[in-house]
């Protein structure tokens, strides 16, 4: 009897030791990545299924959302941004906007404007994305707070912010410049951008002296998304057929959808925050290699080298796939904090 009970001791110690295992595996598994996203958010609308995937994830315990900046000067942007953080219960996430001479200035080519319609809609409370604070200051400040090495950058637009990171000095919230504050607290950037294995893309033609300051001098890894990866992938049809009402995200999609797009939307940008935050396996592969832009026009090219800063992603997964995945985030709707 004594030995029976012995034995159902050590049974019980050892699953409960292999739950407790388990338990930290699985949280483990699920620390949340710390995430910058930069937007152009306006030119084109994929940069609102974007953050709509961002929130999702960040429902489901796998993102940490730090900073949403703006890459763009149009004045419309951080009201837009504002009401999509405003509907996913995050009203308190830091806004940026770029406030150096150059860079780009562009809304919506929509007839009928969807980045008019949503702040005049929905709930924001800054009013013009001048209003915002200098981005500039709120990525070092952010960065400056954070552990080494912990901090991801997901930039869906233009390098322009990111160049001024680069280029700027130490301050009240860090004395370390702003690539050797980059180099110290950055684990790595993910950038829609480029087209692969060469050509020209949007987000490094708008700025392209932005884009060849980052690309030459960026200190950390880079994972490019290039235009020929969102390309294939369409996405929206689902949540415009749905009867989700008073959804930024909806609405959105369904003003831009009644003038064009009827297999849904190219979804660049919601590819490159699904990397940024989950890891591009197992749904890329992906190759080594430097990233050069290679004359004023904004082309690029790729120079593949098993040493090389950088990596581009390869398709893996089917693109239907990868849309039924994309699609299925930007279906969820807000959860009360």
């Amino acid at each position: 009897m004594k030995q029976s009970f012995l034995l159902i001791c050590v049974l019980s110690l050892l699953v409960a030791c292999n739950g407790t295992e388990k338990k930290a595996t699985q949280e483990a598994a699920v620390q949340p990545v710390n995430l910058i996203l930069d937007t152009d958010l306006g030119p084109d609308y994929d940069d609102v299924g974007a953050m709509a995937v961002m929130h999702a994830l960040a429902d489901s315990g796998y993102v940490n959302i730090l900073a949403t900046l703006s890459s763009n000067h149009d004045e419309l942007v951080i009201p837009c941004i504002e009401v999509l953080n405003i509907y996913f219960n995050r009203p308190d996430i830091p806004l940026g906007a770029p406030k150096s001479e150059g860079g780009v200035t562009m809304t919506s080519g929509h007839k009928i404007k969807w980045t008019e319609i949503l702040p005049a809609k929905y709930p924001h409370k800054t009013k013009k994305t001048s209003d915002a604070p200098d981005a500039v200051q709120v990525y070092r400040k952010i960065l400056s707070s954070q552990p080494d090495g912990s901090v991801v950058i997901c930039t869906v637009g233009f390098f322009t912010n990111l160049k001024d990171l680069l280029l700027s000095a130490g301050d009240e919230y860090s004395p370390l410049s702003g690539k050797e504050l980059v180099a110290k607290k950055v684990k790595r950037v993910v950038a829609m951008a480029g087209l692969f294995p060469q050509g020209r893309e949007f987000n490094v033609l708008c700025d392209t002296p932005a884009s060849k300051v980052v690309a030459e001098q960026w200190p950390t890894e880079i994972v490019f998304s290039g235009f020929e990866i969102g390309n294939v992938i369409f996405t929206g049809k689902k949540l415009v057929a749905s009867d989700i009402d008073n959804s930024p995200v909806k609405d959105t999609y369904a003003q831009c959808f009644a003038e064009g797009d009827p297999d849904g939307r190219m979804s660049w940008d919601l590819t490159a925050v699904l990397v940024a935050i989950k890891g591009y396996e197992p749904y890329y592969n992906v190759e080594r290699g430097i990233f050069k832009v290679i004359d004023e026009e904004g082309s690029n090219t790729w120079i593949p080298d098993e040493n090389g800063r950088d990596l581009r992603l390869i398709e893996k997964v089917p693109a239907s796939q990868m849309a039924a995945l994309l699609d299925n985030y930007m279906m969820h709707q807000p959860v009360l904090k």
